[in-house]
């Protein structure tokens, strides 16, 4: 296998400005897309297990997230070549790092999901147009000088919150849920594969498809982690986080040994060859786009319709008597902001009975119903009264990290409870 690169091989343009050097990303084969998905889904229950189990909290995994990810970066930058073992140790990361960008978003500052998936697209828009003006090919196979790789892990930032915003819109903002959102986006992603073989562009399949793996992952990693009466296969995601890394690891070892993923340089120079004509690809870009507006804008809007038509509050919570002028009393009641929250007053009440019995186990079984719950309705609620839907959600993420830490606290976890009661009451 050739180990260097001809600079009279490579454009003329380019090598006056940077050195070549070999291929710093692997070669896009099937080993590429099952190791992606394998860094998607322990991406997300990596994350959850840092915010929740180990009480981090979101701004903390963010934090030590970050810092991983800087490390890495640098040196997978310094390197001179692919090593599989630091590059897919960096998309571990940005998978996190991308994944708590967009929680962040909407969590921490309230940004909606709409607007950061509108804002992640053209930031990635973005990247793609300097990228291309800069380097004239926004190709995956020739990642060869610096500033290329530059543009490269932007653009895979970008993606991985592009694709947690856009998943998280479908699954929860539209109440989808995981598994259908999966069975979605495995659909486009086949399309997408069978229009590459029909000749659509193979930069343009390739991020496009890169984008969609995310919330794919993201659905794979929730069927595993969500208890069997969800739906899921009840691994939690500690052990899915542990089985998937496992993978990844195995994966790698056996890439590192047999160089199955590695670039040539006779490949790269191949590829710099045949450039389908400017022309082309952006026919196809903008019918591509046309495509993703037409069926993702019809499909935001008609289910926004239904959503709306069930998120009319409806429920009554009873108050104390009235006693009005003639002497005689009238039962008051006023309509709750998000409906009948009665079904998550139990559960936390329950909870909240285990806790103080001493059984930490059971107030955890029985908080993931809650979990899954809320999580089912957040379509409905969320847009009844996003203030006090906030509330609540806060307050029941601070009762997930008390009862879920590796070493849970009686006194925290009653605190965290009794104050979620207090929000829904």
């Amino acid at each position: 296998m050739t180990t260097a690169i001809e600079m009279n091989e490579l454009p003329k343009a380019e090598q006056t400005t940077f050195n070549y050097l070999l291929n710093k990303v692997p070669e896009v084969t099937v080993f590429f897309w099952v190791i992606k998905v394998l860094c998607t889904t322990s991406g997300e229950t990596a994350a959850d297990f840092l915010n929740v189990n180990l009480n981090f909290g979101l701004t903390g995994t963010s934090i030590v997230t970050g810092l991983l990810l800087l490390v890495t970066l640098v040196v997978q930058f310094k390197a001179k070549r692919y090593i599989p073992a630091v590059y897919w140790a960096a998309v571990v990361l940005v998978s996190v790092f991308g994944t708590l960008v967009t929680d962040n978003l909407t969590d921490s500052l309230g940004v909606p999901l709409e607007a950061s998936t509108i804002f992640f697209s053209l930031a990635l828009a973005a990247t793609f147009f300097v990228w291309y003006k800069k380097e004239k090919t926004l190709s995956m196979h020739s990642i060869t000088t610096a500033r290329r790789e530059a543009f490269y892990w932007l653009a895979i930032l970008f993606t991985f919150a592009l694709g947690t915003a856009a998943g998280d819109l479908m699954a929860e903002g539209l109440g989808l849920g995981y598994l259908v959102t999966g069975i979605i986006v495995a659909g486009a992603i086949a399309a997408g594969a069978v229009a590459w073989r029909l000749g659509l562009n193979g930069v343009l399949a390739f991020w496009m498809i890169y984008i969609l793996t995310r919330p794919l992952g993201a659905s794979i990693g929730d069927l595993l982690s969500q208890p069997a009466k969800y739906g899921g296969l009840g691994l939690g995601a500690t052990m899915t986080s542990v089985i998937f890394i496992g993978a990844i690891i195995a994966t790698v070892a056996y890439l590192t040994v047999t160089k199955k993923d590695v670039t040539t340089k006779e490949e790269i120079v191949e590829d710099e060859k045949h450039v389908m004509p400017a022309k082309t690809a952006i026919r196809q870009l903008l019918v591509t786009i046309t495509i993703v507006l037409v069926l993702g804008g019809g499909g935001y809007y008609w289910r926004q319709g239904v959503l709306q038509s069930d998120a009319s509050p409806t429920a009554t919570d009873t108050v104390a008597p009235a006693v009005t002028s003639t002497g005689t009393t009238t039962q008051k009641q006023t309509v709750s902001p998000l409906g009948d929250l009665t079904l998550f007053k139990t559960i936390t009440q329950d909870s909240l009975d285990l806790v103080n019995k001493g059984d930490l186990v059971g107030a955890q079984t029985r908080i993931t119903d809650f979990e899954f719950e809320w999580d089912k309705a957040d379509a409905k609620l969320k847009p009844m009264n996003r203030a006090k839907w906030t509330e609540i959600d806060d307050a029941a993420d601070k009762v997930f990290r008390q009862l879920r830490a590796v070493h849970p606290d009686a006194a925290g976890s009653k605190a965290a409870l009794e104050a979620l009661l207090a929000a829904l009451n």
